[in-house]
């Protein structure tokens, strides 16, 4: 499959359906709180139907499913998109200007192929396994690193920690400074561009991560999908919550582990 090709789909896609609508549309609560536009409906609804006219074979797993919808193409097996219409509703309700459009190809439990569009900077991260991750086309990869936690800016998302781990990093956080931008898949971008250098992010879905950990992934970052900060790393792709810890380096990713688990102060 040429992702190169997948990547201009999604980009038309977001231009069509999603810029126009920014700053002119009206949000709605879903039942588990969270916010949903018209613009996550027509961008799914659009994804979906020119992805099975191109790939009739590879089912779809979008956001906006039914839970029952979701858990039977994961049942299913074999492979299947992962999509994200639109990472970071909440920003894009707003009129702030940081979400995107997220898309995996699944196969075998693993994301194989990653693309994720931010249309107000035109940026476009893709990545395959195996084979590197790329920025507008252009070779994507992490090329240096602090030298320490304190030397760091830490992505972090304080609303989905445990009140003890989100009380120790506030009253003695070991990074230099950090952010939290409100749309999973693009933070994990950034990462791989160098924009920050750690991430802690207590509570993301299978279309939250799926292609922007592999964009970090192929860009040489080093991340770990758990069910808590300190616990062991689990490579399945399922619907339930994980918590997504990276760094840049591997140095720094075991330092950060180390700090996320009490076993080290700084």
């Amino acid at each position: 499959m040429d992702f190169t090709t997948v990547a201009q789909l999604v980009e038309q896609v977001a231009a069509e359906e999603l810029t126009p609508r920014f700053t002119h549309v009206q949000s709605r609560q879903k039942a588990d709180g969270s916010l949903i536009t018209e613009a996550d409906d027509a961008i799914q609804a659009r994804l979906m139907a020119e992805l099975e006219q191109r790939w009739p074979d590879i089912r779809l797993l979008g956001e906006e499913m039914s839970a029952e919808q979701q858990q039977s193409v994961l049942d299913g097996g074999g492979q299947f998109w992962c999509l994200d219409p639109l990472d970071g509703t909440t920003n894009f309700a707003a009129g702030l200007p940081y979400f995107a459009v997220s898309l995996a190809l699944i196969e075998d439990g693993r994301a194989v192929g990653g693309i994720v569009y931010d249309p107000m900077r035109r940026e476009c991260f893709q990545a395959e396994l195996g084979k590197g991750a790329m920025l507008n086309g252009e070779p994507l990869a992490i090329r240096s690193a602090p030298q320490s936690l304190s030397e760091c800016i830490a992505m972090v998302d304080m609303k989905r920690l445990t009140p003890e781990l989100a009380l120790r990093l506030v009253s003695g956080p070991p990074y230099r400074s950090q952010r939290g931008f409100g749309a999973v898949a693009l933070e994990w971008c950034w990462l791989a561009a160098g924009r920050c250098h750690l991430y802690l992010h207590g509570q993301q879905n299978i279309w939250d991560y799926a292609a922007g950990s592999l964009v970090f992934q192929e860009a040489g970052g080093v991340l770990c999908l758990t069910d808590r900060p300190d616990g062991d790393c689990d490579p399945r792709l399922f619907l339930g919550s994980r918590t997504g810890v990276g760094a840049v380096s591997g140095g720094l990713f075991e330092a950060w582990r180390d700090y996320l688990s009490g076993r080290s102060s700084s």
